[in-house]
């Protein structure tokens, strides 16, 4: 299992990461999944990490690694191999709004480790976090330009969203990163803006409209938004066991705090060992038929016999069902949970569940 980043404040850290023992499923390939190409993951380095001078960077925050995200990177890639140099993502953390407002303001779609992760899939060579941090919000957009992309990251090249912002008070913007390039010797690309596979012809690719789509539990909206299903990835942990008693055992997974998915019930996959894909129903919510509790969410994986405790799972969400419901007795809960079930199987048999 890849192991977590270290403390966004800790020294500057670097190195190969090992295989990771999940994958995020990122239904766009941009890279041969069989390669064992080395993924480099530091923080705040004062220097380019190793196998990262002189690159081709994609920068923004990345959250969820949406469409839109996809094109500025798949972009990166193809700049970094016509000029034979490594690719990395350049991202920072706390997400800016966490750092303005307070942690947890924002719903992460994909928390930083778990970006990690999805970015080591997509074949570059190494992601670059950046604190976010009193320092980093009054630098001067041509002092973010000089000091990290300049004489710290010694990039080849940026490239960029069509919406991308930079330096105190959001004043850069692609025109100034493009002129920048041109005075310190660096190439800039700005990818225009992406539009998002929806019913809506003038929606873009964003974060923002896939956090809102999760957020009333639209699920299949999100992941056309994203251009893949929203996923929640975490070690399974004890729970009460409640599933066990009443005939549905389950896979316990402790979103981040951030989580504002809607509290409900969902037809799932879930990727074990890697690899293995099971169907599922999954409930997120706090139980409100017997404690109330701190949000969980519980994954009932079909024809599955084994024990995932300690396991890092995948549980990626296809389809809603119901909202989260208080049931008289537990025999009226039993009675719903199968019929939850069959609708699960209905709809991960449809052809768009994929």
């Amino acid at each position: 299992m890849t192991r977590p980043l270290p403390p966004c404040r800790a020294p500057a850290l670097s190195g190969a990461l090992p295989a990771p023992a999940w994958r995020l499923t990122i239904w766009v390939p941009l890279a041969d999944p069989s390669s064992a190409k080395k993924f480099v993951a530091a923080v705040d380095p004062a220097v380019p990490p190793p196998g990262l001078a002189g690159a081709v960077v994609a920068i923004g925050n990345f959250d969820g690694v949406h469409r839109g995200h996809l094109a500025v990177i798949k972009r990166a890639r193809t700049l970094a191999q016509e000029l034979n140099c490594p690719c990395a993502v350049l991202t920072f953390e706390p997400h800016p709004a966490d750092f303005f407002k307070g942690p947890n303001t924002i719903f992460r779609l994909t928390p930083r480790d778990a970006k990690a992760k999805a970015l080591e899939q997509l074949g570059i060579d190494g992601m670059i976090v950046i604190t976010f941090d009193k320092v980093l919000a009054s630098l001067p957009a041509e002092a973010f330009i000089v000091e990290i992309l300049v004489r710290r990251l010694k990039i080849r090249a940026v490239v960029a969203g069509y919406d991308f912002h930079f330096g105190a008070g959001r004043s850069g913007s692609p025109a100034l990163l493009k002129e920048a390039g041109k005075r310190h010797g660096f190439a800039v690309e700005i990818v225009e803006r992406v539009p998002a596979a929806t019913a809506d012809i003038n929606e873009a690719a964003s974060s923002t409209a896939a956090r809102a789509a999760l957020e009333a539990g639209d699920v299949e909206d999100a992941a056309q938004l994203l251009g893949h299903p929203f996923a929640v990835m975490g070690k399974v942990v004890h729970g009460q066991e409640l599933g066990r008693t009443l005939g549905f055992p389950t896979a316990n997974l402790l979103p981040d705090p951030s989580c504002r998915l809607r509290h409900g019930v969902y037809a799932v996959r879930v990727v074990t060992g890697g690899t293995k894909i099971y169907a599922g129903v999954a409930s997120y919510g706090r139980r409100p038929t017997f404690d109330n509790g701190q949000a969980l969410l519980e994954a009932f994986l079909f024809d599955f016999s084994g024990d995932l405790y300690g396991e890092t799972i995948e549980v990626l969400f296809i389809g809603w069902i119901r909202a989260e419901s208080k049931f008289a007795s537990a025999a009226a809960l039993i009675a719903q949970m199968q019929r939850d079930e069959a609708r699960a199987r209905e709809l991960l048999r449809a052809p768009s569940a994929g």
